[in-house]
């Protein structure tokens, strides 16, 4: 089973690309991952899995955990960030060619289900609806009373939580992101507060305490803005604040001075990375990306955190394959918080799945069983929305 090539797809979802990673053994047996990176260099990540593939041509595509420590080894001097994503892509396709070879579910590989079904919340709800409603064919979030209409939708829908990020519905709605652009949000702080409070208000006039809320602040704020943030969202009863910081004892200071649990770690890669973290009780959710991490590398990010009896939660809002991936990573691990789901996206998003999408059941996603990661993509659906 020696892999002959290794190649790399994007297509145009909107306002990202999605990029996914097609490894083809030399026999035709073809595995899948997706790898999408639209906050990085998406060129640059498939230059990176261009350097790297003749190191894994001609090898047996079985030999997972090799071929990565081998790639990890040739690209130490450069830790984390893309280099890290192209060796989890090439991990996680290979991890479905075994898989399908073996005929079994990428969890069996890793001592089979916990579970059969993961809790699911609705993310980036209001967000897309106000930065991309023209490309997801979904309403405009146009005024407060759309907010609560949402809201309705939420909670009708039986999802237990739904999560925002910093959303002012209007006839130009924004999503305001300043820790991205020109200078951070701390010195906004007592604006954001103000606007998340209202948007907020409006959510739980529409879900009636249906779902609860999960309010994203990413990089947008230092400690000193997330505590006043905080503070003031406390009455709303967050199932978690989502902060980013790449300073462990500042995240763990945040974690001690706000009234709501914590959730972070998006943006960190392996076990190495989250430890220092996780020793320094820096959060009460770890997030892991775990097409970003690759799964079993994933996997021991979540085997430590359990030492630390943190939960895990999957980042996780791209195509239907990583939804997929991210479900059987939930199944494999003990501590599974809740899996992240964005309902509102393109709407040709099943048909690039070959008109899979995943199965609800009560606000739960079905963990796919097929073999691999349960899901084949459609390459002419592919084809059909070319980036750039």
């Amino acid at each position: 089973m020696k892999v002959a090539r290794i190649e790399t797809l994007f297509c145009d979802a909107g306002w990202r690309p999605w990029i996914f990673v097609k490894a083809t053994t030399e026999d035709g047996a073809v595995g899948w991952s997706e790898v999408t990176d639209s906050h990085g260099s998406p060129r640059g990540l498939a230059g990176i899995l261009e350097d790297l593939a003749p190191l894994v041509v001609g090898r047996d595509a079985r030999a997972v955990e090799a071929i990565h420590w081998d790639l990890y080894r040739h690209t130490r001097q450069s830790p984390g960030s893309v280099i890290q994503k192209a060796l989890a892509a090439i991990e996680n396709a290979l991890l479905d060619l075994k898989a399908r070879g073996l005929g079994v579910a990428v969890h069996e590989l890793f001592g089979g289900p916990t579970r059969e079904t993961v809790p699911a919340y609705w993310s980036h709800c209001g967000t897309t609806r106000a930065r991309a409603w023209a490309v997801t064919g979904t309403s405009k979030l146009d005024s407060y009373a759309a907010v609560a209409a949402l809201g309705r939708e939420v909670a009708g829908s039986g999802f237990g939580a739904f999560k925002t990020n910093i959303v002012i519905p209007g006839d130009e709605p924004q999503v305001l992101m300043p820790g991205f652009g020109a200078g951070g949000g701390t010195m906004r702080a007592d604006a954001i507060a103000d606007a998340l409070v209202r948007l907020l208000e409006a959510f739980e006039e529409g879900t009636k305490g249906g779902a609860r809320p999960i309010v994203d602040l990413n990089f947008n704020l230092d400690p000193e803005g997330v505590i006043r943030v905080a503070r003031a969202l406390e009455p709303f009863d967050l199932l978690w604040l989502e902060v980013d910081l790449f300073d462990p004892a500042a995240l763990a200071d945040v974690r001690r001075r706000v009234p709501m649990p914590l959730c972070s770690g998006e943006n960190l890669y392996t076990a190495r990375a989250f430890r220092p973290f996780l020793e320094a009780g820096a959060m009460d959710v770890a997030s892991v990306d775990v097409i970003w991490n690759g799964f079993h590398q994933a996997k021991k990010v979540a085997d430590m955190a359990e030492t630390f009896e943190v939960s895990c939660a999957p980042h996780n809002y791209y195509s239907h394959l990583a939804t997929a991936i991210a479900a059987q990573w939930c199944a494999a691990i003990p501590n599974v918080r809740i899996l992240e789901f964005d309902v509102d996206d393109v709407p040709w998003r099943d048909a690039l799945a070959g008109g899979w999408a995943p199965e609800l059941r009560d606000g739960e996603v079905v963990v796919p069983s097929g073999p691999g990661w349960g899901i084949e993509l459609d390459e002419d659906v592919l084809g059909e929305h070319p980036w750039p």
